[in-house]
């Protein structure tokens, strides 16, 4: 059961606050994500996940804690009333089991961790590509779902556990102090990252100028609902839930509409070391704005419409700058396999951003197509 730095032991000793000792059968690692360290626990013939929240990233782990009760409280009043979309399809919010003694949603371990278990999505899967147009439609369909769900809860419930989250102005400060502070050599790969930012700073602003207009307002939000965070039916294949919600909290939905296509629309996956099979596949985000007008349609300003494309282009492009900044401080935020992990991972994002770019009136078009579409439905 030895994973990502955590012993056997300690992983019982951590699982056995939640579980009783002698009804864990095992524990595993589990998905791939570049934060938290996530495991699946089995305890009495049931699977939940038991994570350690990166308290780096998260510096209040109570205040992610509390985000989450919020929005199940929210969610499931919400699953009681009629919903027609939903008609005949599951839907399932992971929720948070607190400890056997204190009741609690967090413990704190002897390590100094801070862990949490949620129930598991049982007879689902994530993907890390798009297998086929119609998983595209259910990955939007499923960002759609989650958007209504929590159309209608306050922004004022939830505290802002990452300030400054895809605010993409501070990242490009972040990067120039990085740039500044880094000792790792110049190559071309890097003077191209460096050229690539320099010439696209003034787009940053794009989404926060927009804010600051009153064009665009702030809601709930899932902040990181990449593809591999939409949960599908093992069976049916349609979307059942979203996950990895600590990320929940106000913001633009841009942000997640922009990373949910920034993701989903790169077949060839944001790990990739073959620049030249990035591309932006616009007949997948066809299919996953499809998806997700069937059911968001209602919630939507035509300003919203308007910068969908900018949002998918700008998280691209703030991925990258994320990324480079990273690699440039020696990858202390991201996990990184290799030493240039992820400063390939920067180079994905800015092919991706290019492919965006080159095709950004076709899809202008194809977006307010889609729009006039659902409207009509």
């Amino acid at each position: 059961m030895q994973a990502r730095g955590h012993d056997s032991h300690h992983l019982q000793a951590v699982a056995a606050a939640f579980h009783a000792p002698d009804t864990i059968e095992s524990i595993t690692p589990l998905g791939s994500g570049n934060v938290n360290d996530t495991y699946l626990v089995r305890a009495g013939g049931l699977p939940t996940v038991l994570q350690r929240i990166n308290t780096q990233v998260f510096r209040q782990p109570q205040l992610v804690m509390q985000n989450l009760i919020t929005l199940g409280t929210h969610v499931r009043a919400r699953l009681h009333q009629p919903l027609p979309a939903l008609e005949g399809r599951r839907w399932e919010l992971p929720e948070v089991i607190t400890t056997r003694h204190g009741n609690a949603p967090l413990y704190a371990c002897s390590q100094g961790g801070f862990w949490r278990t949620i129930s598991f999505i049982a007879e689902a899967r994530s993907v890390d590509v798009i297998e086929g147009p119609e998983q595209a439609h259910e990955l939007g369909f499923g960002l759609g779902m989650f958007h209504l769900l929590i159309s209608d809860l306050p922004t004022e419930q939830l505290a802002d556990t990452l300030e400054g989250f895809h605010i993409t102005p501070l990242y490009l400060e972040h990067y120039r102090q990085a740039l500044v502070r880094s000792e790792l050599e110049r190559c071309e790969r890097t003077d191209h990252c460096i050229a690539f930012i320099r010439n696209r700073e003034a787009f940053a602003s794009v989404l926060e100028n927009a804010r600051a207009r009153g064009e665009l307002k702030l809601r709930p939000i899932h902040g990181d609902p990449k593809i591999n965070n939409v949960m599908l039916d093992g069976t049916s294949g349609q979307a059942v839930g979203l996950v990895d919600l600590d990320t929940v909290k106000p913001g633009l939905i841009h942000y997640d509409i922009g990373d949910c296509l920034r993701s989903c629309c790169n077949r060839a996956g944001e790990d990739s070391t073959d620049l030249a099979a990035v591309n932006f596949d616009a007949g997948l985000a066809a299919e996953i704005l499809e998806g997700y007008f069937s059911v968001a349609n209602s919630f939507l300003s035509d300003a919203d419409i308007t910068y969908i494309v900018d949002a998918a282009r700008l998280i691209s492009f703030e991925l990258g700058l994320r990324f480079f900044s990273d690699y440039l401080a020696g990858s202390t935020y991201f996990k990184a396999s290799y030493p240039e992990h992820n400063l390939n991972r920067a180079l994905v994002q800015f092919r991706l951003t290019e492919s965006i770019e080159a095709q950004e009136a076709e899809l202008r078009a194809l977006v307010q197509r889609l729009r006039q579409q659902a409207v009509v439905a």
